[in-house]
């Protein structure tokens, strides 16, 4: 397939009085034609960084981009007609219906007005388009400025948390939406973070952290390589599993809690697991492998899974230990 969108090496440094922070640090991203690729990080892991910097908003220290071919931001006129985007929060204004609002967007861009009804048919505004805008809820917002995107018919959609404020309803129609535009040839990039919709609805993902790209491919090739690193572990009644998971953790392992149960999560020789237990007189009932999920993937790979006791801080990523505990 040809690629929609390159990223190459992108820099971006902002510079204060606590010093340097990268916030991408050679990022790389490719988005083939037709796809709906998932773009996921943990919060400034430089995500909208980097799309900012795609659309112009930013200007980066280093790296290359391009759009359809065509290196940007220089020749970004020439592909932003072909380019549909919302990122973060879009804002309208709130006396204007949705109507008007699509309406002035579309005679700005020398778009047919017979495309305003198009879009809000498919965003599910036709019956409330006639209604101010300040009226509307958050989900209804966010359904308007995917419709604003859609005005072009752009051959690059880049949409930042879309189902920001829908309800479940809401987003299986988004989900819906978004595999129909894939399969009618626009190439869709998704910034999102309900991992489950990233899973049940992209072709590729990549995931950024710490401003690097720390894992890219299809869903299932990123969830193989990480499907039998962890395991779930069941005691036998009566057994305090917290005493059982210190154990474990004063050892090295990642231990997460459940409720009648719990999760070694580098767990390189599951075997390790039933001998410290069984040294303290403690038994395993079950020890079964999990199956990666990307919300599992993306937490160990991103360093942000929680840890008990502690409160994780906004650009604080965890050590990742090299290999499997216990090997």
């Amino acid at each position: 397939m040809d690629a929609v969108l390159e990223i190459a090496g992108l820099q971006k440094t902002y510079r204060s009085r606590k010093g340097v922070r990268r916030a991408l640090d050679g990022f790389d991203m490719v988005v083939e034609a037709g796809q709906v690729h998932g773009f996921l990080g943990p919060n400034g892991s430089g995500k909208t960084t980097t799309l900012r910097t795609l659309l112009g908003l930013i200007r980066p220290n280093g790296g290359r981009m391009a759009i359809l071919g065509q290196e940007v931001p220089r020749h970004l006129p020439a592909v932003a007609g072909q380019v549909g985007a919302i990122v973060e929060s879009p804002q309208f204004f709130g006396n204007f219906t949705s109507y008007d609002t699509l309406s002035l967007l579309a005679d700005a861009g020398g778009v047919r007005r017979e495309r305003v009804d198009a879009v809000l048919e498919l965003v599910g505004l036709r019956d409330r388009a006639k209604e101010r805008v300040r009226t509307y809820s958050l989900g209804m917002k966010q359904r308007l400025a995917v419709a604003s995107a859609l005005l072009k018919e752009p051959k690059l959609l880049i949409l930042d948390e879309p189902a920001n404020g829908l309800d479940p309803g809401g987003i299986r129609e988004m989900r819906t939406l978004m595999r129909n535009l894939s399969e009618s040839g626009m190439t869709v990039l998704l910034s999102s973070h309900i991992l489950g919709e990233i899973q049940l609805i992209c072709d590729q993902v990549t995931i950024i952290a710490a401003g690097r790209r720390v894992a890219h491919g299809s869903v299932a090739e990123v969830l193989a390589s990480h499907a039998s690193s962890s395991v779930r572990v069941r005691l036998e009644p009566g057994i305090d599993l917290l005493t059982a998971a210190q154990l474990l953790r004063a050892k090295g392992a990642q231990v997460d809690l459940g409720t009648d149960f719990f999760t070694v999560g580098n767990a390189g020789n599951p075997a390790q697991i039933t001998r410290i237990l069984a040294e303290q007189q403690i038994y395993v009932s079950e020890l079964t492998p999990t199956t990666a999920d990307l919300e599992s993937v993306f937490l160990e790979l991103t360093g942000t899974a929680p840890v008990d006791g502690q409160n994780r801080q906004v650009d604080q990523v965890a050590a990742t230990a090299q290999g499997g505990w216990g090997q």
